[in-house]
């Protein structure tokens, strides 16, 4: 009967920690400037500042980009004691605009509070890069991180694009997921773009 009682205590912290880091990854602050993600199912032009991103460069079936790339970023920020922030980034490449197109070279990344924080370590998997502030058309998204769904929202973006003809896309597209794995894919929020100029 003993070793159940020295169980409950270890049970009582794994769901602690279990609960905390699904707080961390539901509450993460948005990027310093950063706009308040789309409402889902609407299109809008948004503004975003120049920002510090960490970045792992992937290789394969785009479908997996995020997935694959997670620990190393995750590494990066927890042995450098940066602060999560959200959303994830990923960068898809321009072939992706075609709705067949499922492999490629993505860039996945975990962006820093503000533009003055450096790490001082660096993996060889990961690039610390800055990017210029950017005009976007957006897509608001909720429900679960599908590729397909990413696919679907490129369409729209396309179709409104067609429509809206005094606005050219000038960057590759991509996609901003705001919540952690543990979130109900029902109230997962995400944002397809594509950077543009007027």
């Amino acid at each position: 009967m003993k070793p159940l009682y020295l169980l409950l205590p270890i049970g009582l912290i794994a769901i602690a920690w279990f609960a905390l880091g699904i707080y961390q990854a539901n509450s993460a602050p948005l990027p310093v400037g950063f706009p308040t993600p789309t409402t889902p199912d609407k299109i809008e032009i948004k503004q975003y500042p120049a920002y510090r991103a960490a970045t792992y460069h992937y290789s394969g079936n785009l479908s997996e980009a995020g997935s694959q790339a997670f620990s190393s970023l995750y590494q990066h920020i927890s042995s450098n004691n940066i602060s999560m922030t959200a959303p994830v980034e990923t960068r898809y490449p321009l072939s992706s605009l075609e709705s067949n197109e499922k492999t490629g070279e993505a860039t996945v990344s975990f962006l820093y509070r503000n533009t003055d924080i450096y790490p001082q370590e660096i993996a060889d998997n990961i690039t610390v890069e800055d990017i210029p502030a950017m005009t976007v058309v957006s897509l608001g998204l909720m429900g679960g991180y599908s590729y397909q769904s990413y696919q679907q929202g490129l369409d729209k973006l396309k179709n409104w694009l067609s429509e809206n003809p005094d606005y050219q896309m000038v960057g590759e597209p991509r996609r901003l997921f705001y919540d952690g794995p543990y979130k109900p894919d029902a109230a997962k929020r995400s944002e397809i773009q594509i950077p543009v100029t007027k």
